[in-house]
């Protein structure tokens, strides 16, 4: 026999046979890159646009400007006067003046001290290069040729800024010492609420957890309720608690609420029940033979506490913080409400492109804060990344055993606990029921006559309600269906990891950052998209994309507890993947589903930060009306209308859990088997 037969080895080498992508295939690779691009349009693209208008400097060039003045018969000598060299003369503008934004103007006739509008005399302007702009009414020259006008139209003329790019943003935002301390104020008030929350929250857990207390089920529903209202609410009931005219202002001994007092507990409060989710989730997980190899050893309760409980939840109590600093950090409603003369970044933020309508400054400001919010998220990966299993197939489920007296201090602790949660509601629904604070507190439903107010009226609650259903409806459907293409494709590695990527960069992007980022993408002209700007559909998307990553991360936890082995015997009949999609995927992750669906439709209620900028007067909403009646005074009815969203968020949560047991007993009746 020859060589080649007996030796199979020596057989050359063919081409990589790579298998023929099916027509399934296809579709879900095209449907995972028009999902990616949809992403990358509204995420990647805006902040890509936004950290490029942060290096956007602007500043008038007076060196190229050149003008000729007249006698009074009309006649010009050809003397030139460089706009440089008579601001030196006249010291008309400061270099702070010269130093603008993107829209900065300065008129001309500030350069002439003698000028008077009725005056016979005539003036030429011209640029002197290429890159000079100014302004004749409305009207832009950017031409090198004189322009001859008399003095009624010399009067509107403008000079406009040039643009160049570099630092000097960064720099100007560093050396103003008013700008740069809210960094500082930001740090310290985002770590002292991170402490206090984090401390509060695990007790809260512990009693509910590892106590044999009563009333578990009413505490957990307790603890949950400030994830239903916006963030300005807290700020609001602590202004008729401890304000000018507060009920219990005495109580602070001569300090103020407005400022970083009110902030920390206005902070403890919308930021709470987070923290208790996840502690708690950490403290449910854990092995009864620890403790009893503690009893065992002789060890005192306290030292099984540091020795067993806190290791066990470190990695619950490491995420906790990192998610409550970053709310804090992050959140503009609560310190523009209650924080005064309190500067914080989210707040500058919203100065400068509000109040200034600086929005080179407010590019800068956000990219400041992006970066401990960013940091806060990575440091959080890295940690979950290393958290191993506590629990094994031999392990025994921790059962707390009954101890009156330690019973008696954890009812006692949530106690009060929840009469702080309650406590701050039930302020605000007294404030909107009562007349007039404090001189006439009788109650009455004027405060709810919300079309006599600032910010919207009615219409504002009902475009929120659209904003919810809207954001419910089309967010579950992209993110589910996305976190299906990501977890169920076939090969596709580098793809479905760039697409994991974009899909956890919404947690890290503030809501303030994402809003300023939507102004400079969608709001230029060139960009095809701009139709959308000031529209509703502008006001989902965004919401969508803010909230995306939570609810991306519910479904990939759900998908995972599926078997691929489904897509293989759906292979194998031959059946379409939509088909399977449809038929099963969606019927088994049904819980899932619904809770993306409740998670987006209560955020979307009482989002501020993410749409702040991007509301119209026919798309405002009901946390904007809140801000916006505060802003007016009218602090009544704007709690009134955060407890109006409140209401609408607690009977949605109503509405989903009836909704959940009628549908879920239906499809998910193989579970009992």
């Amino acid at each position: 026999m020859s060589e080649l037969t007996t030796n199979p080895n020596s057989l050359p080498a063919g081409p990589d046979i790579r298998p023929k992508l099916s027509r399934d295939d296809i579709l879900m690779r095209g449907s995972m890159i028009v999902i990616a691009l949809y992403l990358v349009a509204t995420l990647v693209l805006p902040l890509y646009t936004m950290l490029s208008k942060s290096f956007s400097t602007y500043r008038m060039e007076l060196s190229q400007y050149e003008f000729q003045v007249s006698d009074e018969a009309g006649q010009f000598d050809g003397v030139i006067l460089p706009a440089d060299e008579l601001n030196a003369q006249t010291n008309a503008f400061s270099d702070t003046d010269l130093a603008t934004g993107s829209d900065g103007r300065l008129s001309v006739t500030e350069l002439f001290p003698d000028f008077s509008f009725r005056s016979p005399v005539m003036y030429q302007i011209r640029n002197t290069s290429d890159t000079g702009r100014f302004l004749v009414g409305s009207t832009l020259q950017d031409g090198t040729d004189w322009v001859t006008l008399d003095s009624n139209a010399f009067r509107r003329v403008q000079l406009r800024p040039v643009q160049s790019r570099g630092l000097d943003n960064f720099v100007n935002y560093f050396s103003t010492p008013a700008l740069f301390n809210s960094i500082k104020n930001s740090l310290w008030i985002s770590v002292l609420s991170t402490i206090v929350t984090v401390t509060l929250a695990f007790w809260f857990a512990y009693a509910l957890n590892r106590s044999c207390m009563r009333f578990k089920g009413v505490f957990r529903l307790i603890a949950m309720a400030p994830i239903l209202v916006p963030s300005l609410l807290p700020g609001i009931a602590l202004v008729y608690l401890f304000g000018n005219q507060g009920m219990l202002k005495e109580m602070l001994f001569g300090a103020s609420i407005y400022g970083p007092i009110g902030i920390v507990i206005g902070s403890v409060f919308f930021t709470f029940p987070h923290a208790f989710l996840i502690i708690s989730t950490a403290l449910a997980i854990s092995d009864a033979r620890l403790y009893e190899a503690a009893v065992s050893l002789r060890s005192t309760p306290w030292r099984t506490f540091w020795t067993v409980t806190i290791p066990g939840a470190r990695y619950g109590l490491i995420s906790a913080a990192f998610v409550v600093f970053n709310l804090v950090i992050t959140d503009f409603g609560l310190p523009k409400v209650i924080g005064g003369q309190f500067n914080v970044l989210a707040v500058d933020i919203y100065k400068q492109v509000i109040g200034q309508q600086n929005f080179e400054m407010g590019a800068v400001v956000s990219v400041v804060l992006v970066i401990p919010a960013i940091l806060a998220f990575v440091i959080d990966r890295m940690v979950q990344s290393k958290q191993v299993a506590l629990l094994s197939a031999r392990s025994v489920p921790y059962q707390p055993t009954p101890n009156r007296k330690a019973d008696r201090i954890f009812l006692a602790y949530c106690c009060l606990i929840g009469l702080f949660i309650i406590g701050l509601l039930a302020v605000c629904q007294f404030a909107a029921l009562i007349k007039f604070w404090p001189y006439d507190l009788s109650l009455s439903l004027k405060n709810y006559d919300f079309n006599k107010m600032d910010g919207g009226g009615w219409s504002s609650y009902i475009n929120s309600i659209k904003l919810a259903l809207l954001t419910a409806l089309i967010g579950t459907s992209v993110v589910f269906f996305g976190a299906y293409l990501v977890e169920k494709s076939n090969g596709f590695r580098t793809g479905r990891s760039i697409f994991q990527m974009f899909a956890m960069l919404p947690m890290a992007i503030p809501g303030m950052v994402l809003g300023l980022s939507y102004i400079f993408f969608f709001n230029s002209p060139s960009n095809p998209l701009n139709g959308i700007y000031g529209t509703m559909a502008i006001l989902v998307i965004c919401t969508v994309t803010h909230f995306y990553t939570v609810s991306h991360l519910t479904a990939v936890t759900a998908l995972k507890q599926m078997d691929r082995e489904f897509e293989s015997v759906s292979a194998s009949l031959k059946q379409p993947t939509m088909k399977l999609f449809a038929r099963v995927t969606v019927p088994v992750c049904l819980p899932a589903v619904l809770d993306i669906s409740i998670y987006l439709f209560v955020n979307a209620m009482t989002t501020v930060s993410a749409v702040v900028f991007l509301y119209s007067p026919k798309t405002t909403l009901a946390s904007i009306a809140v801000l916006n009646m505060d802003d007016a005074g009218d602090i009544a009815p704007a709690a009134a209308m955060g407890m109006m969203i409140f209401y609408t968020n607690a009977a949605a949560r109503i509405i989903h859990l009836i909704a959940s047991k009628g549908v879920l007993g239906r499809t998910q009746a193989w579970r009992n088997r």
